[in-house]
């Protein structure tokens, strides 16, 4: 019988991958379920909604009609005119059919781009602290990551100056989540162009990561850096259905990206996954083109669990939160307590069975802060509030 393969057996592009930080939280949090405590998840990010049920009765009746076949790599023809039509409108910009390529959820969207743009070496600018994959599918292209601090005081945009000093005619990629994953902040139009400016300077491409982008609060618009002259033709837009749809399970995503580029992507998907599945594509196909007053009300939902929970965090000594601008999250700072978010996080769902996730585990510029979803009850999050609040003033 062959010895198991040890750590050193692999290669490089896998031997740095690590856990998501929330899958971690969550195994944790359901094995003290499983002993008898009650938990309060704060931890995951996806909605607590259903998914519509014009959306569910779409993706169902297309199972019973027998649409279970493969697809064209890319999707379905008439799929990728209306995400044409529907993001093209969104953003105000120009989109073509031939620029959308389908993809199993939104990380193919990601991963795909950067194996396709990134060689070995390139170097890759990305936010942080941002989501974890960001990293991960940097290393994996054989890139160097070259992550810039997003500033409180900014509410939580890049910091300009240093992303100045950081972007060369080495960097290849530039990486754009807004509004953000995991402080909710949303990049203010000033900052894109000024970011766009130096991508065309570098001559760069840009991921702009726009999954929230029908996720904000208070009349503000996240804008797309392809709204700026010249971006779109080095720009990929990854968007999905997980969050605006809730529809995390249903695995539906898409990129847009120049026509050259999204050819290269249709190969990738052919040669990784073959294709997205049918049925979920025609439910995709009754998301965008049916009634929108789900999406409506699930963000004046969110936005008053946002206040709620922001109002309850900011009133527990030691600790203050930014009012997000979009997302699901509250970022808090927790520096004053002098503790590391680790052990605080680790204490919280141990202690007060309050599951929440440590900044760090979305880079070295999340220490300070930690991560809270209100992708929760208004009941869940108040008592989730009351039993972090009586930790911490014990603390």
């Amino acid at each position: 019988m062959a010895p198991l393969p040890t750590s050193n057996q692999f290669t490089e592009r896998v031997s740095h991958l690590r856990p998501e930080g929330a899958y971690a939280v969550l195994a944790r949090a359901q094995a003290l379920e499983a002993q008898g405590r009650k938990i309060i998840h704060l931890e995951i990010g996806q909605p607590d909604f259903p998914t519509p049920p014009h959306v569910s009765e779409a993706g169902i009746n297309a199972i019973r009609s027998g649409k279970t076949k493969y697809t064209p790599p890319a999707g379905l023809p008439h799929f990728r005119e209306v995400i044409a039509e529907y993001a093209g409108r969104q953003r105000g910009i120009p989109v073509d059919a031939s620029q959308v390529v389908v993809g199993t959820g939104s990380k193919p969207g990601l991963f795909f781009p950067t194996l396709a743009l990134v060689s070995p070496g390139d170097e890759v600018i990305y936010p942080d602290p941002g989501f974890p994959t960001y990293e991960a599918m940097i290393r994996v292209a054989g890139g160097i990551p070259v992550p810039i601090p997003l500033r409180e005081e900014n509410q939580f945009s890049f910091d300009l100056d240093y992303f100045d000093s950081k972007i060369t005619d080495r960097t290849r990629l530039v990486i754009l989540n807004s509004p953000g994953n995991p402080t909710g902040g949303v990049i203010p139009m000033d900052d894109l162009h000024h970011i766009a400016s130096q991508v065309i300077k570098h001559d760069a491409w840009v991921i702009s990561d726009e999954i929230y982008t029908r996720l904000v609060y208070d009349g503000v618009t996240a804008h797309s850096i392809t709204e700026i002259e010249g971006m779109q033709n080095r720009t990929v837009i990854v968007d999905g259905f997980s969050k605006t749809y809730s529809m995390t399970g249903w695995r539906l995503g898409y990129m847009i990206a120049p026509v050259a580029l999204a050819d290269r992507l249709e190969l990738l998907i052919t040669h990784a996954t073959g294709c997205t599945a049918t049925f979920t594509q025609y439910a995709g196909i009754e998301a965008l083109t049916g009634p929108q007053d789900f999406v409506e009300k699930m963000v004046g939902e969110y936005q008053d669990r946002r206040n709620r929970m922001l109002e309850l965090v900011n009133a527990v000594p030691g600790i203050h939160a930014q009012k997000p601008q979009g997302a699901f999250y509250l970022f808090p700072n927790i520096k004053a307590t002098g503790l590391p978010s680790k052990e605080i996080a680790a204490r919280l769902i141990d202690e007060a069975g309050v599951a929440i996730l440590a900044g760090t585990d979305f880079g070295e510029g999340g220490e300070g802060y930690l991560r809270l979803v209100y992708a929760n009850s208004m009941e869940k999050i108040e008592e989730g509030m009351d039993k972090l609040a009586k930790w911490f003033t014990a603390l």
